[in-house]
């Protein structure tokens, strides 16, 4: 599926190390649009119904097996049909011998042409992931990215709520920081979201009273990281005494993020609050909800208490 975003074909060659047999044109500048790749198996049988040249056409064993059965002078009509397709570009997998016919038929129709020494199968998957990530829909999120125990958490509210200094905080617990201030999240996948820092603010934080700082110069290389999956969405705000707070965690709330609904929390700040550790407690009681343990439900379990009574006594009384 074609995308509005796009990336370069040469940011492709590097992160892939791949090797040029035909180049671009000399000033021309290449983008793939689609993170969809294809394995051109049909087109050298001669079926082009459906064929996409926006996609990156992978061949392996098997593609140039069958051309083999060829003699050479069919192989090479079979791969003109090919290339005068104008793929966007071609990858030729396994470090598999490049015959003059290849070379022709890319000249010819002037497509990008490159070889990779990877296995078909790990090139695919890894090209897939790529793209993915590169063209996924994306939107900026004012709140800043941590992770926690191995859990993205993304931190929102408004500004001056204590957002920085609680990163701050969490980084000098052994927390790793990947954004401040402006959080860019990507849809790589129907279920997941990943959020990075732009390019310009990376490793960044404002401190107020104290001014711009570098996490990654001051805390070391192995407080920052580039990318984290969103595993929980915490809401910062300050406290407010008309305003009901869960006590039980037995609702489960959650905030749409790019069409995905994204566990959530809505915590209170007031002085005495030590909001990094209430952060770690969030995270990994999140981890254990995942692994199927509510100690909310279990507690009420050992009550005897059902949910709706739970809710009840939650607005009243204090169950401890």
């Amino acid at each position: 599926m074609k995308s509005k975003y796009k990336v370069s074909l040469d940011k492709i060659i590097k992160e892939f190390s791949l090797e040029t047999i035909n180049p671009v044109a000399p000033g021309e500048e290449v983008f793939v649009s689609s993170a969809e790749v294809n394995r051109p198996g049909l087109q050298m049988a001669g079926y082009f119904e459906f064929f996409d040249p926006d996609r990156i056409q992978i061949i392996g064993k098997n593609e140039e097996s069958f051309l083999r059965r060829f003699t050479e002078e069919k192989a090479a009509d079979r791969l003109d049909d090919f290339f005068s397709k104008k793929p966007v570009a071609v990858v030729i997998c396994r470090n598999l011998e490049v015959s003059d016919i290849y070379e022709a038929a890319a000249k010819k129709y002037g497509v990008p042409l490159y070889r990779s020494s990877e296995s078909t199968s790990a090139f695919t998957s890894a090209l897939i992931a790529f793209l993915n990530l590169h063209l996924a829909p994306r939107i900026t999120r004012h709140g800043v990215l941590v992770e926690v125990y191995g859990e993205g958490i993304l931190l929102l509210g408004e500004s001056g709520v204590g957002k920085s200094e609680t990163a701050i905080e969490l980084v000098k617990r052994g927390h790793r920081l990947i954004a401040d201030d402006a959080v860019e999240i990507r849809r790589v996948s129907s279920k997941s979201l990943v959020g990075s820092a732009p390019d310009n603010i990376r490793h960044f934080i404002e401190l107020r009273g104290i001014g711009i700082i570098n996490a990654s110069r001051i805390f070391g290389a192995g407080a920052v990281k580039l990318t984290e999956k969103i595993d929980l969405v915490i809401n910062i705000e300050q406290w407010d005494v008309n305003k009901t707070y869960d006590r039980m965690g037995l609702e489960n709330q959650t905030t749409e993020i790019l069409d995905l609904q994204i566990p959530s929390l809505t915590i209170p700040v007031k002085p005495g609050r030590n909001l990094a550790v209430i952060i770690e407690v969030a995270a990994m009681n999140n981890r254990q909800k995942k692994l199927g343990y509510n100690a909310a439900e279990d507690l009420l379990r050992k009550l005897g208490m059902t949910d709706d009574e739970a809710a009840t006594e939650s607005t009243t009384v204090n169950p401890f």
